[in-house]
């Protein structure tokens, strides 16, 4: 990190090593710890862990080790059961605080840091009720369930299956619509303004004139030929009446509901501290999405610090390309000229192609451990499009949103690949899912970490020769831009009483986003506290740890064991990552692969 930060990030570097994890929790043993007491502990420790994770996969909330195939049941998400997840991780809580960290072996200690976190999450999530708010501006249950209809079905079992989850989506729809009703009671819902235009993707379904037309009928369009015609044809008519009878009258229902009764009794206020409990409630969002014990108000000044910076080196590219205006002027510039534009919706998709191409023929030359899960360059479905970010990735995809071409920029295009397919989260989570013997909540996703990794990814593309002209080097910096704002933002609309109009200028004055984007990322913010958080802090912290090996190591330092260190942690608490890189230095620097593997 670099040291003229000032005090307030100085301040950030200490909490980012220090917060969230339990008293104890030290990565050194205390001098009496017997073997005798590791093994007792470690025992214990798996005990609990290894319970709670199979009532987990009971209760449909994770998929058991080497699950495969589709479900054929929803989970259950009525106030019953979510009072029942409440107890049960209450009662785990109790368990785990009975353990004393520094009595556990090594790989448990950093095992224990990241499991208690994660149960401290799920309770935070339960006590404060969080499943009464099922909708946001990016994202809700109705869009979240279309996604299993666009994975690939394999057997007849399958398909099967799914057209049992069908039959019940009437059911979980009511549960999740109850849910509504009762955050609605209490005031604890998405600020009104969040939601105009969200009824989309339920109209796209329960207006559309014949159920092949549906998202849920995709898998039914293309079957394995394993799968007898006989019984391809009896899916077939089974998965049409299906949808027309139990799914679109489901759909009817809620977008009725949605639009005339949540959104006009919807909250009319932006900040998650005027929520029920909202004060509490918008640090533990904190505690969750940095994974550190960060003040709102310190992240705020963190992040007004981190943007002097910023603005700093877009006045340096401006230089380069002789460009005579102010900045506002080159952010209409930029915002406006059509050679930085697509024309086509393939365009857009090659050139994202390109850059992960170009990324291909450096990777070796930064990354030891490739993973080896391809992805696909898929495009956002265009009932999600409209309020969806400009890209997603993951394990085997990397979304691009085609939609609105005019606020797709191509000179942001190479950092958002970077971002979210590789050496970002396409390339990451992978790795994380191919690791040998770790439990199975390592495999759960962590903010802070995850998203943290994909900014230094965009970061790391200037290292690696990705950004070719000072345009494409501009548009990393407006996206770092964007996300050092996002600490002023998140923190300025949830703890300081912003407004919506006042976000959204700050975000058009600092970035070159356009108009569109920074609407839909502004109320993405405003309607999901905190977890805007976690990039420009988790980045922080893993640049803070590589400037720390880099001078512990000298020329021992080898960029590729950094980051196979990094990444084969999969996805921690920013302190744990900070003790990992302690260790990786005390070891001399070294691959944590065997020569072999």
């Amino acid at each position: 990190m670099n040291k003229k930060l000032g005090a307030v990030a100085t301040t950030a570097c200490v909490l980012l090593s220090l917060a969230s994890v339990p008293a104890g929790a030290a990565p050194k043993p205390t001098a009496g710890a017997t073997a005798a007491a590791a093994t007792s502990a470690d025992t214990r420790f798996k005990s609990i862990y290894t319970k709670e994770w199979k009532w987990r996969v009971t209760q449909r909330l994770a998929r058991a080790e080497g699950e495969r195939g589709v479900s054929p049941v929803l989970a259950r998400v009525d106030a019953p059961a979510q009072e029942a997840r409440r107890q049960y991780w209450e009662g785990i809580l109790k368990e785990l605080d009975t353990i004393r960290p520094a009595e556990l072996s090594p790989a448990e200690r950093v095992n224990f840091a990241v499991y208690r976190a994660q149960i401290a999450a799920l309770l935070d999530a339960q006590r404060f009720r969080e499943y009464e708010q099922p909708v946001n501006a990016d994202s809700a249950f109705w869009t979240d369930v279309t996604f299993g209809a666009r994975r690939p079905f394999t057997t007849a079992d399958d398909y099967r299956n799914y057209l049992k989850q069908l039959a019940a989506l009437p059911d979980y729809f009511e549960q999740e619509t109850a849910n509504m009703r009762a955050g609605l009671a209490r005031g604890f819902t998405p600020p009104q303004v969040t939601l105009k235009g969200r009824d989309v993707a339920l109209a796209s379904i329960a207006d559309a004139r014949a159920p092949q037309d549906v998202v849920f009928y995709t898998p039914f369009k293309a079957m394995p030929a394993s799968i007898p015609a006989a019984e391809q044809e009896a899916m077939r008519a089974q998965a049409v009446k299906l949808i027309r009878e139990q799914v679109q009258p489901a759909y009817a229902k809620v977008l009725d509901f949605f639009r005339n009764e949540y959104v006009p009794k919807a909250r009319t206020t932006l900040a998650a501290e005027s929520m029920p409990g909202g004060k509490a409630y918008y640090q533990s969002k904190i505690v969750e999405f940095t994974t550190t014990d960060l003040t709102a108000e310190q992240i705020h000044a963190i992040g007004l610090s981190e943007m002097a910076k910023i603005r700093a080196e877009m006045h340096e590219v401006m230089k380069q390309v002789d460009f005579k205006g102010d900045l506002p002027a080159f952010l209409r510039f930029l915002r406006t000229d059509p050679q930085f534009y697509a024309r086509t919706p393939k365009e857009l998709l090659m050139h994202a192609a390109w850059t992960a191409k170009k990324f291909d023929a450096k990777a070796d030359q930064y990354f030891g451990y490739l993973p080896r899960r391809r992805f696909a360059i898929i495009p956002v479905p265009d009932d999600q499009a409209p309020f969806y970010t400009a890209g997603r990735g993951g394990p085997g995809a990397y979304w691009v949103n085609t939609y609105n071409l005019p606020a797709r920029a191509l000179y942001s295009l190479p950092a958002l690949t970077l971002h979210e397919s590789a050496p970002g989260h396409a390339f990451q989570l992978p790795i994380a899912q191919e690791q040998k013997g770790v439990p199975p909540f390592r495999r759960a996703y962590i903010s802070a970490f995850g998203e943290g990794w994909a900014l230094y990814s965009e970061r790391l593309g200037v290292e690696m020769g990705i950004y070719e002209t000072p345009y494409e080097h501009f548009g990393m910096l407006s996206y770092q831009a964007w996300r050092a704002s996002r600490l002023v933002v998140d923190t300025g609309i949830h703890a300081k009483d912003w407004t919506r109009e006042q976000a959204q200028a700050y975000l058009m004055e600092n970035t070159a986003l356009a108009q569109h984007e920074v609407e839909t990322e502004v109320d993405r913010y405003i309607s999901w506290p905190g977890q805007a958080l976690s990039y420009y802090l988790g980045q922080m912290a893993i640049q803070e740890a590589r400037a720390r090996a880099e001078k512990a190591l000298g020329p021992k330092f080898d960029i590729r064991n950094f980051h196979d260190t990094v990444l084969q942690l999969g996805s921690v608490p920013l302190p744990v990552l900070q003790q990992r890189i302690d260790a990786f230095i005390a070891d001399g620097g070294k691959s944590p692969y065997p020569k072999d593997s």
